[in-house]
């Protein structure tokens, strides 16, 4: 079983994130074999909330070019987590 650090990598950061913070729905960039049970959990653990939702996503690579150079981004995954009305992240509450 891999630690819950593993599962949720990183906050993301965005205008559209922010805004459904108020809502209490907040994303964060998982690993790309994790599943929507693990993601609930790992949450759930380490800011101590209770999980309502979890939606993902799975972004696709994007073809780029530098000069000469082609080559693809990275695929990752995306997961958007709706958390009880109650409870709130404090990681996330001086951004909103």
């Amino acid at each position: 079983m891999r630690a819950h650090q593993d599962i949720i990598l990183a906050p993301i950061a965005s205008e559209k994130s922010y805004g459904r913070m108020s809502e209490k729905i907040y994303q964060f960039r998982v690993a790309v074999d994790s599943n929507k049970n693990q993601i609930q959990e790992a949450v759930e653990k380490l800011f101590n909330v209770r999980v309502l939702q979890v939606n993902t996503i799975n972004v696709h690579p994007k073809a780029k070019k530098r000069g000469i150079h082609h080559g693809f981004t990275s695929k990752w995954k995306k997961a958007i987590v709706a958390i009880h009305p109650d409870d709130s992240i404090r990681f996330f509450e001086g951004m909103a």
